[in-house]
Order: C-alpha cells, then structure tokens, then sequence
C-alpha cells in the first residue's frame, strides 16, 4: 500500500519528501528512521558496486513503516524498468530525453505485461486487448506503481512539455549534477542559470499536474526549490546525512 499512498499524494497535489539510499541495505536501518519524516525512498545502484535486488529486504522493512520504496535502474532500457516494477513500489529512471523512448518507459512501468504489437496498439490508438486486460494492468496489476523519470539534459527540457502529457508520468526528477555538466556549470548548484531552469521545470510539470523537483544535499538550496513550487523533494543520502551529523556531534565534543 506504500506506493499507492505515494501516487495518491502526488495525483492530489501534496509535496512528497523523500532520500537516497545508495549504501544501506540491512533492514534495521529503518528502525532509526524518524517517524513521520519520509514518505518515499529511492534505492539506487547506479553509482556503487550494488545491485538492485541487494535493496529489496530494505524495501519490505520501509513498506512496513509505511515508506514507499522506489529504485532508480542504471539501465534505460524498458525491460529493466518493467522488472524493477515488479519487485518495488516504482522506478525512477535516469537521463530521459526523447519523447519515444519517455513512452517505451513509462508504458513498461504502467501497461506492463503487455509487450510487442499489442503494447504498441495502446500506445497509438488506446486499443486494449479487451475491457477485461485494461482493467487488470490499469486498476490491478499497475494500480499503485510509481514512473518518474529525471530531466538531465538540454534535450530533455526541450521535451519535457510532452514528457508531462504521457500516460503514467507521476513526476519528473532533476539530476543537477549531469543537467548542470550538461549545461556547462558543472556543479554550481546556485548558479542563476540553474535556478531559473528549475523554476520553468516546476512550471511545465504543474500545467500538466505532474510533480516535479531536484536532488540536493545541502537544505538551503533544497528550500529555495521548494519555495519555487517543487513537490517532489529528494533530499541528499542515508552515507550524507550520517556524516553530517557525526561532524557536527565530534566538532563539538573535540572544541569542548
């Protein structure tokens, strides 16, 4: 029910607020978790050595908080996100950019299992099977998964506006690292060209109801997304948090 809870908020308009875990895969992780303050994890083996089954005791013991447990795939390919979909409550699915291949993804995290000429039937001229198949992928089999896709590139907010317009896109995501690289800031996160870009992301999205929001680690910049409407915060990683916080507890003791 962790994922259905997720999707409703985001069809409602609410902002979500959730973190990274890239590291930590031993479920009594969760019980240190502090009630109330997540409402989605994103489990990634993108950047580590892991892969994404490592992740799935974590994603039974977040469910079990009420936590909804996404995982974002290395791959870009749509089988991969059709299996992911089938083992967590959604997928988020890095440097999307062409309107195609945006459909191919979203089609295989929400129309799954259907696959081929009949998917393709769908995607055209929205001809199911039968009554009874679209009732089953769309109100039973993919009732509550989660597709987000993340904006990486130039190209992708060029189309991020029919991006929006696509059956099963519940939000968008920012990499800032690859959009700034991309965009020839790597890594300034407060550059003015960033911050304005953000702003027409968050704009696009809502005309078309769709949630969208950037990854940041430090909470100065996380707010100033906020403050310019985002509803899908991402708020740094379990490893960042945990040295922060261990900093800031030794700096103290060891000034006395």
């Amino acid at each position: 029910m962790s994922g259905k809870v997720l999707k409703d908020k985001l069809i409602k308009g609410d902002r979500v607020f959730g973190t990274f875990f890239q590291h930590a895969v031993t479920p009594a992780l969760v019980d240190f978790l502090p009630s109330g303050a997540l409402d989605f994890v994103i489990v990634t083996a993108e950047h580590n050595a892991l892969d994404i089954a490592d992740f799935l005791p974590m994603k039974y013991a977040l469910n079990a908080k009420g936590i909804a447990c996404l995982a974002r795939t290395h791959s870009r390919d749509p089988d991969d996100v059709s299996k992911v979909c089938d083992s967590f409550d959604g997928v988020v699915v890095p440097y999307v950019e062409e309107v195609a291949h945006a459909k191919a993804l979203a089609a295989a995290a929400v129309f799954r299992p259907l696959k081929g000429k009949a998917l393709q039937r769908v995607l055209d001229k929205n001809e199911w099977p039968s009554d009874a198949t679209k009732e089953y992928v769309t109100n039973v089999r993919c009732r509550d998964t989660v597709f987000i896709p993340m904006i990486e590139s130039l190209a992708g907010i060029e189309n991020l506006d029919a991006i929006c317009s696509i059956p099963g896109v519940h939000a968008v995501f920012v990499g800032p690292n690859d959009l700034t690289t991309t965009m020839g800031i790597p890594n300034e996160y407060d550059h003015k060209d960033l911050i304005a870009i953000l702003k027409k992301i968050i704009d696009t999205a809502d005309k078309h109801h769709v949630a969208a929001g950037c990854w940041f680690g430090k909470s100065e910049q996380a707010l100033r997304t906020i403050r310019q409407g985002a509803r899908l915060v991402v708020y740094s990683n379990e490893s960042s948090m945990m040295k922060d916080a261990m900093t800031l507890a030794f700096d103290g003791l060891r000034k006395g």
